[in-house]
């Protein structure tokens, strides 16, 4: 009975193991709360408040697409996709035949009109000389004029005296008739002097009229100005820029990318040859929630 009695006041080791176990268990998951919080405060203060991060990122670039400014067919090729170029890099050659000859035809158009206007300047000079000319026979015709009406006068003057002395005899019939004859003839010469006047004028008139024309086609320019020698002018340089848009080049430096062409083939202007992407212009576009961008600003450093 004693020793029963003795064996119900002994503790129970087991349960006392086991809470043990427990505080200990609580007491490490207390620790990494801890230090889970430390380490999400920290980075949080030193990362989380301070910078946004997005998934939703990719690069792009401005790409230049190079096509034929000519007609003509494809002479040499000299770029292949993922081939990497120079600015100025010749890609690809048109033939020149036809540009070279269309550029010998405009610079013999603009030699012929550069004739052509300087004839319009010599032959002002000309005209010029036929209106002095005509302006002289004018001034003859009204010198001739005057003395016709002069001749004129006299001869009816004389044949008026004539007449009055016919009555008494004085005069006869022969010598009046000697004096009408030569008034009527006066009379013809100063219609003749007078016609002539008229022609004369109207010469005059029409030396002025070719020379105002001529004029019209030179006022306020010289040879080189010339609007017909300005066009053809500009009619050589376009076709000198033709021949020279045959040789291809490339517009910026880069990789070829998307070539369309294959030598010996057709192409019209504006066809497409290839693309080139300027890989060191390339940059980021990232696409942020707008609660993110609370605090970005223009300037912040940016980390890929």
């Amino acid at each position: 009975m004693m020793q029963s009695s003795s064996d119900t006041n002994v503790p129970d080791q087991s349960g006392t193991t086991h809470g043990q176990q427990r505080k200990r268990w609580l007491l490490r998951l207390l620790v990494v709360v801890i230090i889970v919080a430390v380490l999400f405060t920290t980075y949080w203060w030193l990362l989380g408040s301070r910078f946004v991060s997005t998934d939703n990122a990719y690069t792009a670039t401005e790409v230049a697409q190079v096509a034929a400014a000519v007609d003509g067919t494809i002479q040499e090729i000299h770029a292949i996709d993922t081939q990497a170029v120079t600015q100025g890099a010749v890609l690809a050659k048109i033939d020149p035949a036809d540009a070279r000859l269309l550029l010998i035809e405009a610079q013999a158009e603009l030699d012929r009109t550069l004739r052509k206007v300087e004839g319009y300047f010599l032959h002002d000079q000309t005209l010029a000389s036929q209106l002095l000319a005509r302006e002289a026979d004018l001034q003859r015709a009204y010198a001739e004029r005057q003395a016709a009406q002069a001749h004129d006068e006299r001869a009816a003057i004389d044949l008026k005296r004539r007449r009055a002395l016919s009555g008494s005899g004085s005069v006869s019939a022969d010598e009046l008739t000697r004096a009408e004859n030569a008034w009527r003839s006066a009379q013809a010469s100063l219609l003749a002097a007078e016609a002539n006047v008229a022609l004369a004028r109207a010469n005059v008139e029409t030396a002025q009229s070719a020379r105002r024309m001529n004029q019209a086609l030179t006022a306020n320019t010289s040879i080189q100005d010339h609007p017909e020698v300005q066009l053809a002018r500009a009619k050589a340089e376009q076709a000198q820029l033709n021949l020279e848009r045959t040789v291809i080049r490339a517009p910026i430096s880069g990789v070829v990318a998307k070539r369309q062409v294959q030598l010996g083939q057709r192409v019209q202007a504006g066809t497409t040859f290839l693309a080139i992407v300027p890989t060191e212009k390339m940059y980021l576009n990232a696409n942020f929630k707008e609660v993110q961008l609370k605090d970005v600003r223009i300037g912040q450093t940016v980390e890929a």
